[in-house]
């Protein structure tokens, strides 16, 4: 559980990390020699943090713990920072970097969902708070920008990306879901809902003794499972997991947490990634699985978040500068897509 005085430890973090400009992993296609151009230009709103979609969700993570600690400790330093960042003219200029040639497909698909969780956060964030008003105003185009691009590639992506890192569709679809529930973008919702259902809908026995690789910050098998619970058609979820549950050797797999090798290794720390996003995934499943698996899956969630949580806030800069997010999400986030847990009195 997230108290307030871990509350502003990861606001704390974040706010370190997104003025953080270097080390920066630039990500367009470049065009010219007129493209290669500091991150701040480049990307106004969304540098620092090591790479455009990581700070990202640390501004979502600056927002989320607004909404459910209001008054931590950090609040001032975090109204300030997103009254300097979330404005009209540097969400100006991350449009003009994304209708150059060749940007597409940027961030697609794990930046896209980000940003749409992003603006979920803060449309929550305005009707409790109202000074939060500009920043989702001038957050809004980006995301419906995203918002369209996604309702463009879905229907030609005939085949999910099942992997365990950025590429992976489920997740940026989990991410999109929340947008379309805080606005109500039934457009949105019917091709997610659609896609999925064609990708997913048909699985069977999942292996998740092949879980994970050695760079996996997300669970391919998992993810599916929570979008699966969100959109199934056709059955019902509990339908669903019994034709694409794994045996009960491959579920063992699910159910350990992962070992981190070495946290100051970019990649390898994505391990600590993993650990948050199956107790995030689990924590949203856990209601409608199986009452014999529940209670192993409660003592899974809580040696996840024990193996990890801590690496948000204590660990080197490849793991604190994305970390955050994810604990917050396997903190904060239940079954009800968008409820939170309250925060303590």
């Amino acid at each position: 559980m997230i108290d307030r005085e871990f509350a502003a430890a990861l606001a704390n973090t974040a706010l370190k990390n997104v003025v953080t400009e270097y080390p920066y992993k630039l990500d367009p296609i470049l065009a010219c020699d007129g493209d290669v151009r500091p991150p701040r230009l480049v990307h106004p709103c969304f540098h620092g943090s090591y790479d455009w979609h990581s700070s990202v969700h640390m501004h979502w993570s600056l927002v989320r713990l607004l909404r459910l600690f209001p008054g931590h400790s950090q609040t001032d330093g975090t109204r300030d920072h997103l009254d300097q960042r979330l404005t009209t003219v540097h969400v100006g200029g991350e449009l003009a970097t994304l209708a150059r040639p060749h940007q597409a497909s940027f961030e697609r698909p794990y930046g896209w969902g980000w940003l749409l969780k992003l603006a979920a956060e803060l449309h929550l964030l305005a009707d409790e708070q109202p000074a939060a008003r500009n920043w989702r105003d001038a957050v809004a185009p980006l995301a419906q920008l995203f918002a369209d691009r996604l309702i463009d590639y879905l229907p030609r992506a005939a085949y999910p990306i099942r992997s365990g890192a950025h590429g992976n569709s489920a997740f940026a679809l989990l991410m999109a879901l929340d947008y379309c529930a805080a606005l109500q973008h039934r457009a949105l919702q019917r091709a997610i809902s659609e896609r999925a259902n064609r990708w997913f809908g048909r699985d069977r026995r999942y292996p998740a003794q092949y879980e994970p690789s050695g760079e996996d910050f997300l669970s391919g098998g998992l993810l599916e499972a929570v979008l699966m619970r969100r959109v199934v058609d056709g059955c019902s979820f509990a339908d669903w997991w019994w034709q694409f549950a794994p045996d009960r050797d491959a579920m063992a797999h699910w159910l350990q947490p992962v070992p981190v090798s070495d946290p100051h290794d970019p990649k390898i720390v994505h391990l600590h990634g993993l650990n948050l996003s199956r107790a995030w995934c689990w924590q949203q499943l856990l209601p409608d699985l199986p009452a014999e698996l529940q209670p192993l899956i409660a003592q899974a969630i809580e040696q996840h978040l024990a193996a990890s949580t801590r690496a948000s806030t204590d660990g080197n800069y490849v793991g604190t500068h994305w970390l955050a997010s994810f604990v917050l999400m396997a903190e904060t986030e239940s079954a009800t897509a968008l409820s939170v847990d309250a925060p303590p009195s």
